[in-house]
This record gives C-alpha cells, sequence and structure tokens, in this order.
C-alpha cells in the first residue's frame, strides 16, 4: 500500500462541487498565490497583486518631493496609471511628475519649482497585465500645515488664594494636530499635579491657586512634528494674593463696594471645570483609544474617580492618565458602549458627571476575498464579508470596472457578498476588487481569479539531505505546484517498498514525518507527485545519528581557597559529528583569567579564589543536537592544620583484560587511594554496549584484598567493565571502563517466558509471551518457533517461525477449545532448548442458553431469594465468570408512584444457583431474569420473573411544620412519608412540655387518622414550649419519627399589665416614699449613735494630771494615743487628724464633747452627696446601760441600711 496526498474538498472559498487547487511551496499559504520561482515556475502568468500603497490619509512635508508608492507584481510584469480626482492622471504632460522604472510609484519634483498644493488631491493607481488589473486604495495627499498663532494682547491675570482658574491654549489648527505642552521661558515643563494639569484641549487647569503658582512665564507650545516645527503663544502672567493685599493694589481703582473679595477663599465642595453640565456624550470608532476626561475645581484639591454604570472597566485595557482625570481605554469595541461616570470627591462633598459612550465602527473584514487559482473546469467561490457601525455596503469590480457595467462572464454569478464561479475557463482569469463602505471609511481588497493548466513540479531539490538525532522526528520536505493540485505518494529505497500509514505521517504539504526515526530509518526516500496533466518525482535522503551523551559529568566539589580544582566532562557522540565542548559559569562565559584552563574533556581551575564559586556547566553541540551536564563549586577557608582526611576511595585505574575465553575473562586493576579508611571490597559492573549502550550491570563483588577476577560471560555480548571501590565511608567513583570484549555467538540457553494462549474473537487463538532481551539471545538473528495443537485431539504439532515479536495470532480455530502451546528461541547458530508444552484456549463467545426453572423466594419486604438451574457447560462457549441477575421494580403495590425504576444487576460469582436480592422496596412489584456470563459477556436472558414485597414499616412523615400558634393551641402541618411502603393505618402524635430547665413534662399520645396532613392541639398552656414526636403506622408496625418544637403564645393582657405597672404613677409616687422613709432611719440611726456614747478624753485628763505623760509625738508631729480606761488590749488608735488640742495641752469639757465639725474633716470621715456623714468612728466607748447601747462602736449607716432590707 502507499502512502498518499489527495485533494482536500473541505475549503471554505471553494464551493462543495469543485476540487480546489492548493498551492504548497514548503508550507501551506492562507491566502493562495503562485511561487515566482525563476527556475522553475518561468513560464507561469499570474494576474496582477498590490503588494505596497501609500497610506490612505497621505499628509506630506512641503519642503520635500511628493513620493506616492504604488508597487505591484504579475506574470507578466504589469504595466502602471493613474488617476486624480477621478479623472486620468496624464503624468507626461507634467514635466514635475516622473515614475519609477518597473514600478507605479510616483515622484513629484516641488524642491525645484512648484508648490505642494497643487497636488492636493485624491490619486488611484492601476497595475495591469493580460491577466487583470488590480487598483490601490484612494489615496488623499495633502500638505502638512503648521500655523502661527494669531496675535493677541493677554492682560495679567491677578486670583485670591484658593480660586479656580484656566489658562486657555487655543492652538493654531495645523495638520495633522499639534501637540501641545506648557512651560516657562527656560523651556522647562510647568510641574503638574492633582491641582494643576493640562487637559486634553491644551487649557491648563488650576483646581485652587496658591502664592507659589505666581509667575509671568505661562507659555503654550504647539509641536507640529511632520515639519518638526513649534510654535509659541504669548506668555500669560499670574499673580496669586491674598484678599487684603488684592484689596490695597486696587483700592485706589474701585469704590468701597467694588473690593474683590471681602474675604479669603474658603474650603468649598467640587465642580467641573470641563466638562459641563451632568451630562454629556462622545462618540469614538472601533479599535481607537477612547479618552474620557473630567477636571474639577474645589478647596481641598478634589480626587477624580471614575465607574462604568451597569459594568466593570475592562481590566487589561484601562488606564488612567493625568492624576486620573482622565481616563483611557484602548481597542475599543461596540461591548464599551454606556455610561461612564466621573466623581470628584473633596472633604466637603462630590460631584458627578455622567458620559454617555457610543462606539462605531468603519469596515473591518470578516472574511476578505482570497486569491483563487482554478484548472479548467473547476468550481470556486470569493466571498468579501465586513462589518461595522453603521453596516457597510458591499459592492464589486472587475479589473478596476464596477460589475454592473463590465464585460459579462457566463462563469460569474453574484450572489450579494459572494461570487460564485463554475466551469472556468482560462478567460475567466481576472482581478476583482471588493469595496465595503460606510461613513466611517472604506475598505478596499484585490483578489484574482487565475485559471491554469499545468503539470504537477516538486520545488523540493533533488537529493537533499536530511540528517536526524535517533529517537526523534524526522520531517523530509516534498514542496510541489500543479493546476490541479497534485496527489503526493513516497516510496522508500530504490525498490520501490510501501510506507504505512500507521508508522508515518504524510503532511498536506507533501512532508513527510517520521515520528520516531531510528537507524533502520536510514535511506533513499521518493516523493512522486501526480495529476492529470502529468507527473514528477524528487528523492531525497535521509541519515540517522546517534544522540550526543555526557558519560562522565562534572560532580560537585568543595575545596579550600588557594587549591586547585578539576572538573571532567567525558562525551560520547556519534562518529561523523564533531563536538564542540564549551564550559561555562553561572551560565555566563568563563572569567578571562589564565587561572581558567581547558582541554578536550577537563576544566581546570588553580589557586582558587572566593568569588570562583557557583555552577560550572559542560555543553556538547554539535550541528544537530546538544548535551549539558553541570556541578556546584563551594570555596572554603583553608584549614589551619590539615586533619587527616576520610572519604571514599579513589577509583581504581588501569583496567586490563587477560585469558580472554569464549565464556569467561580475567579482569585485574590497581586500587585508587583508600583516603584513610581501608577498602573492604570491590564492585565489578558491565556495560553491553551491543545491545544495552550506557547502562551498567551489576556483574560481581570480591574482597578488598583481591585485585583479580574471573568473570563468567554470555555469548555474543560486547562486554565493557569498571570498578568501584568501598569503604567504611561509602564507595568510590567507577574507574574508567576497561576496553571492550566481544564474546563468541552461541544458540540460546533459555526460551521466553510467560506463555500464554488466550483467544480474543471466537475463531482465533492469540499466543504471547515474554520476548528474550538482547543480552539474552546469545546471537544475531533471534527469531522464534511457536508450535500449537488441540488438546484433546490428535493432532499433530502446527509451527511457525516469526521475528523477534511477542505474539502470533492463530486464526480460523473452534470455539473456546483447549491448545497445547510451545513457543521456542532460536538464532543464527541454533535452537534452545526444547520448551515445556502450556494450555491455552482459542476465543470465547456468548453463551447461548438462558438459566432456568427460576423461581424467586420472597424472605421479607426488602429481601427476596432467587433460584435457577445451571446451563449445560457446552453452552456455556467460554470461562463461566458466573450468573447475573437483572432486577426492576415495575410499580409500587399502592400506586403512588408509577414511575420507571432503572434495573439493578448482582453477579454471583462462579457456579452458583442461588442467590440473595437485598435493598428491595416492601410493598412493591419487581421483575427480574437471569443470564450467565463469561469472559466474552452474557449469555441470553431468562423468562422475566415477577414477585411481590410484602408490606413493611413506612419511613419518617416527609415533613412536619407547627403553624397559627395561639394562647393555648397549636396546628401541625405535615406532608405523608416519601416511602409509605404499604398502606398507611394511622399517625402517631405524642407530644410533651418542657419547661424552663429544659426538663421534659408528661407525655401525651394521640392517634390521627391516615387520611390527615393536619391538626390542631387545643387546651395547652399559654407560652410554653411543647416537643412533638410523629410517625406513620403500616399494619407491620410504626415508621421512622419525625420531631418538632413549639412555643404557645403569651397572655397579651398580662403582659401588657406587667409591662404597664412600671409606668403607673401611683407606683412611682410608693416607691418615692419608700425611699424617703429609708432616708430619714438612716438619719435617726446616724443621730443615735452620736448621742449614745462618750469619748474617754476627760477621763483621761483626770487619771493623768500630768499633760507630758502622753507627749506630743515629735519626729511625725502626730498627737499621742489615748486609751479607754476599760480597755483591756494594747491596740491604740489614733485620734481624728482633724482634732486639736489647747496650747497646754490639756483637753477642756467642752472640747470633748462630740462634734460633726471636729471630726468631719478627718482623713477616715466622709459625706454623701447630700451631705451625710458616712464613716466610723476610731475610739472606743464606754459601756452605758441606761442608754441601751449593746456595743462599743457606733453602727454603721451602711450596716443600718442593710439591716433595714
Amino acid at each position: 500500500m502507499q502512502l498518499k496526498i489527495m485533494p482536500k474538498k473541505k475549503q471554505k472559498h471553494l464551493s462543495a462541487g469543485g476540487v480546489p487547487l492548493i498551492l504548497f511551496l514548503c508550507q501551506m499559504i492562507s491566502a493562495l498565490d503562485v511561487p515566482l520561482d525563476p527556475k522553475l515556475l518561468h513560464d507561469l502568468v499570474q494576474p496582477p497583486t498590490i503588494t505596497h500603497q501609500s497610506p490612505k490619509d497621505y499628509i506630506i512635508d512641503p519642503r520635500e518631493n511628493i513620493v506616492i508608492q504604488c508597487e505591484a507584481k504579475g506574470k507578466p510584469p504589469p504595466s502602471f496609471s493613474w488617476t486624480r480626482n477621478g479623472t486620468h492622471f496624464d503624468i507626461d504632460k507634467d514635466p514635475l511628475v516622473t515614475m519609477k522604472p518597473g514600478s507605479g510609484t510616483l515622484v513629484i519634483n516641488i524642491m525645484s519649482e512648484g508648490k505642494a498644493e497643487t497636488y492636493e488631491g485624491v490619486y488611484q493607481c492601476t497595475a495591469r497585465n493580460e491577466r487583470g488589473a488590480a487598483v490601490s486604495n484612494n489615496i488623499v495627499v495633502r500638505p502638512s500645515r503648521s500655523p502661527l498663532w494669531t496675535k493677541e494682547r493677554l492682560e495679567p491675570i491677578i486670583l485670591r488664594n484658593g480660586q479656580s482658574l484656566v489658562l486657555p491654549c487655543r492652538p493654531p489648527i495645523g495638520l495633522p494636530p499639534a501637540i501641545i505642552f506648557w512651560m516657562d521661558n527656560s523651556f522647562q515643563r510647568l510641574p503638574q499635579s492633582e491641582r494643576v494639569s493640562q487637559g486634553l484641549n491644551g487649557d491648563l487647569y488650576f483646581s485652587n491657586v496658591l502664592p507659589e503658582d505666581t509667575r509671568e512665564d505661562y507659555i503654550c507650545y504647539a509641536r507640529f512634528n511632520h515639519t518638526q516645527t513649534i510654535q509659541q503663544k504669548q506668555p500669560i502672567s499670574l499673580k496669586v494674593i491674598s484678599v487684603d493685599e488684592l484689596n490695597d493694589t486696587i483700592a485706589a481703582n474701585l469704590s468701597d463696594t467694588e473690593f474683590y473679595g471681602a474675604k479669603s477663599s474658603k474650603e468649598r465642595p467640587p465642580t467641573f471645570l470641563t466638562p459641563e453640565g451632568n451630562e454629556s456624550h462622545k462618540e469614538e470608532l472601533r479599535g481607537n483609544v477612547l479618552s474620557l476626561e473630567c477636571i474639577a475645581e474645589g478647596l481641598p484639591t478634589p480626587i477624580i474617580y471614575w465607574i462604568k454604570e451597569d459594568g466593570t472597566l475592562p481590566a487589561n485595557r484601562t488606564f488612567y492618565r493625568n492624576f486620573k482625570k482622565t481616563l483611557q481605554i484602548t481597542h475599543v469595541s461596540e461591548a464599551d458602549s454606556g455610561n461612564y461616570q466621573c466623581i470628584a470627591k473633596n472633604a466637603l462633598g462630590a460631584v458627578h458627571h455622567t458620559i454617555s459612550v457610543t462606539v462605531k465602527a468603519a469596515p473591518y473584514w470578516i472574511v476578505a476575498p482570497q486569491n483563487l487559482v482554478l484548472s479548467p473546469g473547476e468550481n470556486g467561490t470569493l466571498i468579501c464579508r465586513a462589518n461595522g457601525n453603521p453596516k457597510p455596503r458591499i459592492s464589486w469590480l472587475t479589473n478596476g470596472v464596477p460589475i454592473e457595467i463590465a464585460l459579462d462572464d457566463p462563469s460569474r454569478k453574484i450572489d450579494g457578498d459572494t461570487i460564485i464561479f463554475s466551469n472556468v475557463q482560462e478567460s475567466s482569469s481576472a482581478v476583482y476588487q471588493c469595496n465595503a463602505s460606510n461613513k466611517y471609511g472604506y475598505l478596499l481588497a484585490n483578489a484574482f481569479v487565475n485559471v491554469l493548466a499545468e503539470p504537477p513540479r516538486i520545488l523540493t531539490p533533488a537529493n537533499t539531505l536530511y540528517q536526524v538525532i535517533a529517537n526523534r522526528p524526522a520531517l523530509l520536505d516534498c514542496a510541489f505546484f500543479g493546476s490541479p493540485m497534485p496527489a503526493i505518494e513516497w516510496f522508500k529505497g530504490t525498490k520501490g517498498s510501501a510506507l504505512h500509514e500507521d508508522i508515518y505521517v504524510l503532511h498536506d504539504n507533501g512532508t513527510l514525518e517520521i515520528p520516531v526515526a531510528q537507524k533502520d530509518s536510514t535511506g533513499t526516500y521518493t516523493c512522486v507527485a501526480r495529476n492529470k496533466l502529468g507527473m514528477a518525482k524528487n528523492e531525497v535522503h535521509l541519515e540517522i545519528k546517534d544522540p550526543t551523551r555526557i558519560i562522565k559529568q562534572p560532580e560537585y566539589a568543595v575545596v579550600q581557597r588557594g587549591s586547585k580544582v578539576s572538573f571532567e566532562c567525558r562525551v560520547k557522540h556519534d562518529h561523523t559529528l564533531i563536538p564542540t565542548i564549551m564550559w561555562l559559569k553561572d551560565n555566563g562565559e568563563l572569567p578571562n583569567d589564565e587561572r581558567f584552563s581547558t582541554d578536550k574533556d577537563h576544566l581546570v581551575v588553580s589557586d582558587v579564589k572566593d568569588d570562583d564559586g557557583g555552577t560550572y556547566t559542560c555543553t556538547a553541540n554539535t550541528t544537530l543536537d546538544s548535551a549539558s551536564a553541570s556541578a556546584l563549586l563551594r570555596v572554603v577557608a583553608p584549614t589551619p592544620t590539615p586533619a587527616p582526611i576520610y572519604d571514599v576511595p579513589n577509583p581504581p585505574f588501569d583496567l586490563e583484560l587477560t585469558n580472554q575465553l569464549d565464556k569467561s575473562v580475567q579482569l585485574t586493576w590497581t586500587p585508587g587511594d583508600d583516603n584513610n579508611s581501608p577498602i573492604t571490597k570491590f564492585i565489578i559492573e558491565y556495560e553491553d554496549a551491543m545491545h544495552d549502550a550506557g547502562l551498567w550491570h551489576h556483574q560481581a563483588e570480591v574482597s578488598g584484598t583481591q585485585t583479580t577476577a574471573q568473570l563468567k560471560l554470555s555469548p555474543y555480548v560486547n562486554y565493557s567493565f569498571r570498578v568501584m571501590a568501598e569503604n567504611s565511608i561509602g564507595r568510590s567513583m567507577p574507574s574508567e571502563a576497561s576496553e571492550q570484549y566481544l564474546t563468541k555467538a552461541a544458540e540460546p540457553d533459555q526460551n521466553p517466558t510467560a506463555v500464554e494462549g488466550l483467544g480474543t474473537e471466537p475463531d482465533n487463538l492469540v499466543i504471547t509471551w515474554k520476548p528474550l532481551n538482547g543480552f539474552q539471545s546469545n546471537g544475531p538473528g533471534l527469531q522464534y518457533k511457536v508450535s500449537w495443537r488441540q488438546k484433546d485431539g490428535d493432532d499433530e504439532w502446527t509451527s511457525v517461525v516469526v521475528a523477534n515479536v511477542s505474539k502470533y495470532i492463530v486464526s480460523g480455530t473452534p470455539t473456546f477449545v483447549p491448545y497445547l502451546i510451545k513457543v521456542q528461541a532460536l538464532n543464527d547458530v541454533g535452537f534452545a532448548p526444547e520448551p515445556a508444552a502450556v494450555m491455552g484456549h482459542s476465543g470465547e463467545d456468548l453463551p447461548m442458553v438462558a438459566p432456568g426453572n427460576v423461581h424467586v423466594n420472597v424472605v421479607n419486604s426488602t429481601l427476596a431469594e432467587v433460584h435457577w438451574d445451571p446451563v449445560p457447560p457446552k453452552s456455556v462457549r467460554g470461562h463461566l465468570q458466573g450468573y447475573r441477575i437483572y432486577y426492576w421494580k415495575t410499580q409500587s403495590s399502592s400506586k403512588r408512584n408509577r414511575r420507571h425504576i432503572e434495573k439493578k444487576i448482582l453477579t454471583f460469582q462462579g457456579t452458583k444457583t442461588h442467590g440473595m436480592l437485598p435493598g428491595l422496596q416492601p410493598y412493591s412489584h419487581y421483575a427480574l431474569n437471569v443470564r450467565v456470563v463469561n469472559g466474552k459477556g452474557e449469555g441470553p436472558a431468562s423468562t422475566d420473573r415477577g414477585f411481590h414485597t410484602p408490606e413493611g414499616v413506612p419511613s419518617a412523615p416527609s415533613s412536619l411544620k407547627i403553624v397559627n400558634p395561639t394562647l393555648d393551641s397549636l396546628t401541625l402541618e405535615w406532608d405523608p412519608p416519601s416511602h409509605p411502603n404499604g398502606i398507611l393505618t394511622e399517625y402517631i402524635l405524642k407530644y410533651q412540655p418542657i419547661n424552663s430547665t429544659h426538663e421534659l413534662g408528661p407525655l401525651v399520645d394521640l392517634k390521627i387518622p391516615a387520611n390527615k396532613t393536619r391538626w390542631t392541639l387545643k387546651n395547652l398552656n399559654f407560652s410554653t414550649r411543647y416537643k412533638f414526636y410523629f410517625y406513620a403506622q403500616t399494619s407491620v408496625g410504626s415508621g421512622s419519627q419525625i420531631t418538632e418544637e413549639a412555643i404557645t403564645t403569651v397572655d397579651e393582657a398580662m403582659a401588657s399589665r406587667q409591662v404597664d405597672i412600671a409606668t403607673q404613677g401611683w407606683f412611682i409616687g410608693l416607691m418615692c416614699a419608700v425611699a424617703l422613709l429609708i432616708l430619714i432611719l438612716l438619719i435617726v440611726c446616724f443621730i443615735r449613735r452620736n448621742k449614745g456614747g462618750k469619748y474617754p478624753v476627760k477621763e483621761k485628763e483626770d487619771a493623768h494630771a500630768d499633760p507630758e505623760i502622753q507627749p506630743m509625738k515629735e519626729d511625725d508631729g502626730t498627737f499621742g494615743e489615748y486609751r479607754s480606761f476599760e480597755s483591756d488590749a494594747e491596740d491604740h488608735k489614733p485620734l481624728k487628724k482633724g482634732s486639736r488640742t489647747p496650747s497646754d495641752r490639756t483637753v477642756k469639757k467642752e472640747d470633748s464633747d462630740d462634734s460633726l465639725v471636729d471630726y468631719g474633716e478627718g482623713v477616715n470621715g466622709q459625706f454623701n452627696e447630700d451631705g451625710s456623714f458616712i464613716g466610723q468612728y476610731s475610739g472606743k466607748k464606754e459601756k452605758e446601760p441606761a442608754e441601751g447601747n449593746e456595743s462599743s462602736e457606733a453602727p454603721s449607716p451602711v450596716n443600718a441600711m442593710n439591716s433595714l432590707v
């Protein structure tokens, strides 16, 4: 089978009835074009195509020559002509106008003479050859203008501090519009801020002026980039003064009532300087930048915020300029239309302005017409589809002439924005123009129809050599051209071996892809292109190279400052590719320092410094691939006194092979330094360069005292050996690999394992096995002898020898028959030992017989037992896996739910002939059938058997809610159980009150008819919480319960009385009387306490006539302490600080009388806010029974109050 490319039918610009011609040049070209290769396609004709033209709006510099571009290509080369303002422009009659040779570009020489204004107008270029005519856009040519400012006299501006101000710019109208900026006389830009900023119209806005704004050189500049000129406005003078200064300045010229202001500006809320009013409108075109501006004045300076009503601002296209006074949205579309609101806010208020934005659109392409190349007799379409706002008008031209007045073409039919071509001929070739226009602009596109009849041509150079790294994709090019489009076929080798689609991928552009190139992919490939006019072919060559690998990578190193370090990088590569080794440090070049030296495999750094630490990378590059490996270098301080180094051993070296025999060899080596830890053993590994290159396998281990080992070898292995040493610290790096040693081939000494025979179809037997690896093959030409026969027959063994694969399919076998199978390995030397036979089976088929005698025993309302008879073993036709029961509920016995329920499945393994069906729905009708199951699938179903489950207990009611609570009643509403599981007989309601401590009261039972869904409980206690337990019953028993709690309402009259009593006048009066009575009792108790006893001052004076007995304490100025004669204790309580004695240090009788004045100023005495005394006296009183005092201490007023309470 050959791999082919056939023309695709599906092209969006062609009708379904035609086959498109697609041109290929290395890759698919979306805008179809004929490749103008002078060597290969020099004789192909092509209509003109405009390749370059001046912009639609072309502004020229009047100081330079005018150049109007128009370039086009075609075959034969096109000729050019121009129109100006809709009429033919004869360039030969104007000596200043010339056309560039081989081009349509006009050059108008106005530098020698003439004026640019003379050549203003609308120009259009036409490029024409024998196949048609293409036209350019209408090019509007206008000279740039940079007019001067009109002269004006600008009066100085005087403002008081805090006022707002707008300095107008009003630049002259130029072409293109000028760029506005404000500077001073020194050409320094004026600073701008949230307070001072330039608007989109160029004016300079001050939200409020400050004294530092005073200057005489506010100058507006207009820069015209096209002519590189700057125009300057007359300077504006501004002076900001206080109100007093302003009045003093103008007082001589104003009357008393004409002073500029009575006081300085106060703080004020914001108002907008621009735009004016509460609303404005803005229109913008699709794709442009929408700029919205709000500038406000106020004191303090307002802050501007932006929002979009009924939407959010686009996150990635929204930008704020000019201190958030300007909102810009880039690439606007119709979705950005809407109302935008700017908010100016300061501490005194906020003001809003709404800008209504409408986005219109000049025409833009939905589907632009594409060049169409057809062969004679084919069909095709040109589609011109555009959109805009308003909707653009589509019009067609052919060769620059409106199609309505052009020559008629019978192969052409116009259908709105589509031209349909059918059965085209070479005379149908032309250039079509599509014009889409609305009030905001137009689009003009040229698309040619080129009718060609060409035999295939292959454009890829012959005998191109492709080199690819193994296991990577290979892409072989076959760029082609032809009309009709050729079909592509690929062949490999000179014998024309077919390429299979499951191995190769063929792309639409003719490229052949080999997803994973292997060594056997090397060879010559032939690309053949055919159409009805001929055939072309081309050969390319593919070489597969070995990948570049780093087999010895640089290793992590820790070195001392001042020492030497070496990194090794050993590379293995294809012998035909020369690698380039490059070393990098921290992904950059190595330092330009002679301390760094490199050779083929090593990087050496001498006299290591701290800056040398980092990551070193070895990169091996070839012309096809590269490989890299990195290692980290860490620099440490030198050790003051070197200590013994305990490390893993150094690698062994000088490996040598001797006594080389067919199945053994002797390996000797020299140990490396043990680094102060004795070597305990050597580990020997081997690499099979023929079968597992780059992979090392364990070979043997010997003691650390040996330096020689006799190694057993396998046949047909290309051995290399390496040795590693091990001590108590760890294992050394591997040694260098030994020389290679290829052992002789021999017959295999083992057969494949995991042999199985299992059919995938009823008439086949798939024999699989685990193949031998290359190491086990023992020689070249590894194959397998596969043998089989029926186990129970007398047939001879059937054998076949297959390549090194892992399965073989035997077709035409009986269904599910046991087979004996053997798989024996062989190579070019001979056979492996005779293998043991294993048993397998040919493919299974679906069982033929359904189980019989199916009957059901209903155990209870949710469980049933099913019995069936087993099927005959021969009817199973496969491995019996078990029986499968399908069961489903046909309808509920209560007929409340007739909805069909999905079938359920239970599988019973093995030979079981009965099974239990759990989880059934009570009181329901069920049906079931039984099927036997083998490895292929299910057999036919048994006859459906129906059964009925008895009633069960219902589920809980679906809902329970308490409504309409009153003083002594509650109404319960509920929904029946979702699963009644039988016929409901009644509902049971139990309820009990709950007191304030959450204790439950007596339980009340109530039975409710089953047809009820609402019940009212009466004669309940008011303001009481009740807990309800509710469940349904069938004849079997009670179901699950649902609980709820509710509270009866409060007695409103009682609550009202309780609330109103506190506001009754009699109650307030009663409380006041009680308070007054308590106060009087307190005062009486206080007086009785003061009159009830005397302090023993006089008695002490009589007992101690000498006043010096109790002298004043000189150290702290306090008086001596007095004790009662009746006091037996030694405690001393001082007199109140406020008491005083006469100068003769005696106490007068009248002074001993208790007095609130004498004691009221003591530190322990206190007065209430009403002047009553609170406190206790520290001195004890004599007992005076006549007075009735029972205590030596006066009662506290607080205690007295407490006693009353």
